[in-house]
């Protein structure tokens, strides 16, 4: 088995100037996306997704990842990243969860970027022209707020009720003028530490 991918589309969106302020080095996000015949569509319930998963998320994976790197120019240069999953009306949330949430997709990136953060994600379900968000995070460093980001997009014909959008996003540069600090300050000022940030 083998998934059907009808169409891939790639974003490049540029920030120069933000609150009125010219930004010292632009902000540059990236979104790397594939429209895909849901692998489970026009079946009842399927109670084991992994053969499917197993035969398209490699592929999602590969194919996206390369996507990014192409645009941005070398994984090194990637500093957030993250994913997301749209599934057509007539699809589970479990369906879009299904392709994204698995190391068969998500360690291609990791791998090609030098990543150690868990991926930000999003996974939905909507018509078309439905949006599409992309929550990214530092690569490396959780706490790094400065990278808490998120695109936004949509595809005026996708998904369809019987197709999964999967997207992975990058960025290069923070936000412009990014100036609340990082976690790791609220947690020394509270007295709490990284393990037990709420210390319940």
């Amino acid at each position: 088995m083998t998934i059907a991918i009808r169409k891939t589309l790639l974003t490049v969106e540029k920030t120069f100037i933000e609150g009125g302020k010219e930004a010292a080095a632009p902000l540059t996000l990236y979104a790397a996306i594939a429209v895909v015949k849901n692998p489970w569509a026009g079946q009842s319930f399927v109670e084991d997704l992994r053969p499917e998963v197993h035969a398209a998320a490699p592929i999602l994976g590969k194919l996206l990842t390369g996507m990014i790197l192409d645009a941005v120019g070398s994984g090194e240069a990637v500093e957030a990243y993250g994913k997301a999953a749209v599934v057509g009306t007539s699809g589970e949330i479990e369906h879009a969860s299904a392709l994204i949430h698995t190391l068969r997709f998500g360690n291609h990136y990791r791998e090609a970027v030098g990543a150690k953060s868990y991926l930000a994600f999003c996974n939905t379900r909507g018509p078309a022209n439905a949006p599409i968000m992309i929550p990214l995070m530092d690569k490396n460093d959780e706490g790094r707020r400065s990278h808490y980001l998120t695109i936004q997009t949509a595809i005026s014909d996708a998904p369809a009720p019987d197709e999964i959008v999967v997207a992975l996003g990058a960025s290069v540069g923070g936000r412009p003028h990014h100036r609340i600090g990082d976690r790791y300050q609220d947690l020394k000022e509270l007295g709490h530490n990284v393990d037990n940030p709420a210390a319940v």
